[in-house]
């Protein structure tokens, strides 16, 4: 489900800055967890400082360095009328941890804002709006990323093989899909293009050509019913990109590949999910098919995942589609 396709020569790099939600989701958990906390201790340190200016300017760390050498000027301080911007701030690291309180709401009591100092009310206002947005923005990135519509799709599997053999009398290029979950994919769909390299009438190659290919299924048209194991299969037939392969040179085919894609809405969550496999050329079995996996027991249906990739040998056609379908219209 993963793309080995790697994009280097970034130019416009400011391009993700734009969108920062999502970069921030689509970071691994190490650098998420160390933005988070550098975001909480800068913003923390930033206004530590601000309230150690606010009081060195208006005084305090003066008036409380006084207090500490003589603790019998308290009267004395109190009665001459001096009001501190913030009380019981004498250093930076009070100032740091009043910071701390005012913007995670814990108040001890021993350190409070006054009325003399209408900047550091100010202040105050702005660390709080400052606190609210870092905590909706980063709670909001880890509730995102534990919750990722990826992690349902890790229990939509697919067969390790795909299978090419004849089911209606046409060679059918078949997989085998299933939801390991009770709770159901909602208007799951389920499409399948081949990516091989390929070079126009003019000369001009295309490394990564994508083919869409018409998928038939027990349900009918794109749309899967997940209640149990399907069976996914691709008649090739003239319109199929698989027309002229054989089982001789299937192998040979090195830059072929068929993805598959299955998409759907998760019912508990209403999130979209997306699960995507692929089949390269040596991953693909010539002239077998599934076994059955599911069997009524006790007036229920039971599935047997341990055979979900089991395949079988069944008398296929070594040649072509095209070959096949000629040599039904000769006869």
């Amino acid at each position: 489900g993963a793309c080995n396709v790697a994009h280097k020569n970034i130019r416009e790099q400011g391009r993700f800055l734009q969108d920062v939600f999502t970069t921030l989701v689509d970071l691994k958990w190490p650098h998420t967890l160390l933005i988070f906390t550098m975001s909480f201790l800068c913003s923390w340190l930033l206004f530590g400082m601000v309230w150690w200016l606010i009081a060195f300017a208006h005084g305090d760390l003066d008036h409380s360095t006084r207090l500490q050498r003589d603790p019998t000027e308290g009267a004395a301080g109190s009665a001459a009328g001096f009001v501190p911007c913030v009380t019981s701030i004498h250093s930076f690291t009070s100032a740091f941890l009043f910071s701390i309180e005012v913007q995670v709401t814990i108040g001890f009591g021993g350190r409070m804002v006054t009325e003399e100092c209408p900047a550091a009310i100010l202040v105050l206002i702005v660390q709080n709006i400052v606190g609210l947005v870092i905590n909706a923005i980063m709670l909001g990135c880890i509730f995102m990323k534990t919750s990722q519509a990826h992690r349902r799709a890790e229990t939509l599997i697919f067969s390790k093989h795909a299978v090419i053999a004849l089911r209606e009398g046409r060679l059918c290029f078949m997989l085998r899909v299933g939801d390991l979950r009770k709770s159901m994919i909602i208007s799951a769909t389920i499409r399948m293009q081949v990516v091989k390299k390929t070079a126009s009438l003019e000369g001009e190659v295309v490394p990564l050509n994508q083919i869409d290919i018409q998928m038939e299924n027990p349900v009918g048209g794109n749309s899967i019913f997940l209640v149990s194991p399907l069976i996914i299969y691709h008649v090739i037939d003239k319109n199929s990109p698989l027309y002229d392969i054989s089982p001789m040179n299937l192998h040979h085919h090195e830059d072929l590949e068929i993805i598959v894609i299955l998409e759907g809405v998760v019912e508990t969550t209403g999130i979209t999910t997306q699960a995507r496999t692929s089949y390269l050329a040596d991953e693909i079995l010539w002239g077998q098919r599934f076994v059955p996996i599911v069997a009524e027991e006790d007036g229920r249906y039971s599935v047997d995942y341990s055979k979900f990739g089991n395949t079988v040998k069944v008398p296929t056609p070594s040649c072509t589609a095209r070959q096949l379908e000629e040599d039904k219209s000769i006869m």
